[in-house]
């Protein structure tokens, strides 16, 4: 005969489960407005079991990550005496809301019930909660005083990050880390909807592409299973409205358009989905709702029509964009100069065919690190493959043009133009005196006597600049070419042409120099010329 569970059983379960108490002592506020247990939705469930200690997330708007957090914190805080708990906002009025939030889930706990399985507020103000265990809930807001430095946290969440000023978001990462609790159950939780190119985008995609990155990436889509319950009004609304222009009928697979037949088949979107979708563009725009209801996380941080490339056939190259070969795969073959650097700043999709003719693109910066701008080297074969690619920004020129003789010279001497401009300039003189480089693009301009003359690389004008990305983008959207460097096309994803000046989005650490580069590989390959013997 099974014993029957006592209350002190009951309570012992609940106490040792998270769900369990949020279901049972935690109340929050629903769509509806009423008071309601806190039962986590499916992706709530699928982030509980699948987080680890650094964990990053992108997210469709409102599936309910900050309401997890909070509900998280005050269990922790409750069953760890004497722990200590952040979460910061991206502006103050959201951070005193999140407080008022954490303030009405406490207060809704069975004190009275169970007043020795609570512990009391001994403090209770605008910046925290501190309760009798000694534990404490802290909010604070980015940009504002430093809340971090100094402390020891079990966890650390911070809230909509994507919204946080670009230059603080590095340093609010740098001072957090070292603030963790050294435990194995300590976490940290960046959490946002998709707010353009910043360090959250750069740390995310890492993090989603696999690359060597220690945190962990969460993506839900606006396709999660929470959006049924959660949006269920709006899409109730969005239904009647279908029917209200559709003769009293539901969506049906004749109804839908060309990328709504994707969605549909490739990702399982509904027709009751694809309602809503469809009445979010009418109502909004189609932009808007990539951002803010993502069906992949490349979607999420496409920009807006400015960009000068299709950024729907970049977002699908990104899908299906080769990883470089392993170091132990390629290091043999490697000249001892470019050892150093494979698969740091050298980056190899395919070895060279004997006999089979290359091309390649130089884009040349100082070298001086920093902010500053990237060296860059793409090569690609003659079927328009990209073999190889090259970025640093700390590479001095002269070291530079050491690196792209080796390289071009292990890519079957590749044919390589050079843009002339600036620091381009001292390498192609290397290239050609030091290292005897001869297989380099040669540009047809005419002297002051009107002669036509041969001068080494290319040189980048306000003419000359808009005919080579024209060329770039008609060859990588006829597929002419096949990028595979992830770096390059996150760039073109930000290129813009803003009144006829085209140049990469403005903003801290957001570059174009691969874009040049491989605009200088089509150039090169557009003049398909070879000045050396390669047949051998």
């Amino acid at each position: 005969m099974t014993k029957k569970m006592t209350t002190n059983d009951k309570l012992k379960l609940v106490m040792g489960d998270f769900n369990l108490f949020a279901k049972n002592f935690i109340k929050i506020i629903d769509n509806n407005g009423d008071s309601v247990p806190f039962v986590l939705n499916p992706e709530q469930e699928q982030f509980t079991q699948e987080m680890t200690k650094y964990n990053i997330i992108l997210k469709g708007r409102q599936i309910g990550f900050t309401t997890f957090s909070l509900a998280y914190m005050i269990y922790s805080a409750i069953v760890k005496p004497d722990t200590s708990y952040m979460i910061m906002t991206q502006h103050n009025k959201v951070t005193q809301s999140l407080l008022r939030k954490i303030k009405k889930m406490y207060k809704s706990l069975p004190h009275e019930k169970f007043p020795k399985l609570f512990p009391k507020l001994e403090i209770s103000n605008r910046d925290e909660i501190y309760m009798s265990n000694g534990s404490r809930i802290m909010v604070a807001t980015a940009g504002g005083e430093d809340s971090i430095s100094g402390n020891t946290f079990e966890l650390i969440h911070f809230s909509e990050m994507g919204k946080y000023p670009n230059e603080a978001q590095e340093e609010i990462i740098a001072t957090a880390i070292p603030a963790l609790a050294k435990n194995p159950h300590s976490k940290i939780i960046i959490e946002s909807t998709a707010m353009g190119y910043n360090t959250y985008q750069e740390m995310f995609m890492k993090a989603f592409r696999g690359k060597e990155s220690v945190w962990k990436a969460h993506f839900y889509s606006w396709l999660a299973k929470a959006y049924s319950s959660q949006f269920k009004h709006s899409f109730d609304e969005a239904e009647n409205w279908f029917k209200l222009h559709n003769q009293g009928r539901r969506m049906t697979k004749q109804d839908l358009e060309h990328d709504e037949i994707e969605l549909h088949e490739k990702y399982g979107a509904s027709y009751r989905q694809l309602m809503f979708r469809r009445y979010y563009i009418e109502t909004n725009s189609l932009e808007k709702f990539q951002r803010e209801f993502p069906t992949t996380p490349d979607e999420a941080f496409q920009t807006t029509n400015v960009s000068v490339f299709d950024t729907r056939k970049i977002v699908e190259r990104l899908q299906y964009v080769l990883d470089p070969l392993k170091t132990n795969e390629v290091y043999e073959i490697l000249p001892d100069i470019l050892k150093p650097y494979i698969n740091k700043y050298l980056f190899i999709y395919h070895l060279p065919k004997k006999g089979m003719r290359m091309y390649g693109g130089c884009d040349v910066a100082s070298g001086t690190g920093g902010n500053n701008d990237y060296s860059t080297f793409t090569v690609f074969n003659s079927e328009g493959q990209q073999m190889a690619s090259w970025y640093s920004n700390d590479i001095p020129v002269y070291k530079f043009a050491e690196i792209v003789n080796e390289l071009g010279r292990l890519f079957n001497y590749a044919f390589i133009c050079v843009e002339r401009n600036s620091y381009g300039l001292p390498m192609l003189e290397k290239l050609r005196k030091e290292y005897n480089y001869m297989n380099l693009l040669k540009q047809k301009v005419f002297d002051q006597k009107g002669k036509k003359k041969l001068q080494l690389g290319f040189m980048t004008t306000n003419t000359t600049k808009p005919i080579i990305i024209g060329d770039m983008k008609e060859s990588f959207e006829l597929s002419f070419i096949n990028i595979e460097c992830v770096r390059t096309l996150e760039e073109m994803k930000i290129y813009q042409d803003n009144n006829g000046k085209t140049g990469n989005k403005k903003g801290e650490n957001l570059h174009d120099d691969m874009v040049i580069s491989i605009a200088m590989s089509v150039q090169a390959m557009k003049q398909a010329k070879y000045y050396v013997d390669i047949a051998g």
